[in-house]
């Protein structure tokens, strides 16, 4: 008689198994889904350490812009107007251009990428922000810094160093967390070129 009540019980075992194993499955999935994330935020680059190439696109907005003239870390951003993780991405840089106005330590420069002037122009009066904008330079600055896709944006120190790269859209607070650990670094070591040490410090996600 007990054997024959016990037997019953087997299914509903069976069932909570199977539902531990779909919250193990779920959380791997949640895991590697915020690793990925987390990854693509801030990646190595070719350019890590190295001096920024230039930058020639003519001036949609703002003045033409020569990063060897600036004493100022600079964010590089590489954005079009049909992207929408580059439309999620520009209250971020809007709030970066902000705190580096206030604070005169960093600023943005944007470059259009596969976009049109006439749509960037308008993207610009209706989001905000009134930072510098080129155009691509028929691609040219691109290839140069070797993006791929958009949104994607470097970091560089005020000496011209590319120290960090981002892609999948920067967070403000976290650049400037990223600024605040190179130039601790650098003052730490008695750097000169405000590059600390070698990029893909991996601080960039949200």
């Amino acid at each position: 008689m007990t054997a024959t009540q016990a037997a019953p019980r087997r299914p509903r075992t069976v069932m909570y198994a199977a539902i531990a194993v779909g919250i193990v499955m779920a959380l791997l999935v949640v895991l590697l889904l915020t690793r990925k994330n987390a990854e693509e935020r801030s990646t190595d680059s070719p350019l890590i350490g190295k001096t920024a190439p230039a930058l020639d696109g003519k001036a949609l907005q703002g003045e033409p812009f020569d990063i060897g003239t600036t004493d100022r870390w600079l964010l590089v951003n590489f954005f079009a107007t049909w992207c929408v993780p580059c439309v999620e991405e520009h209250p971020q840089l809007r709030k970066l251009a902000a705190d580096g106005a206030e604070s005169g330590k960093v600023e943005v420069v944007s470059v259009v990428y596969g976009d049109e002037a006439s749509d960037v122009r308008r993207f610009f009066e209706e989001k905000g922000g009134d930072w510098t904008v080129l155009d691509s330079d028929e691609g040219r600055t691109a290839l140069d810094w070797g993006v791929a896709k958009v949104p994607e944006s470097f970091l560089v120190s005020p000496t011209g160093v590319v120290v960090e790269r981002f892609q999948g859209g920067v967070v403000a607070k976290d650049v400037e967390q990223i600024i605040g650990e190179f130039e601790d670094e650098a003052a730490t070591s008695g750097a000169t070129d405000g590059s600390g040490g070698s990029g893909g410090s991996g601080g960039g996600g949200s």
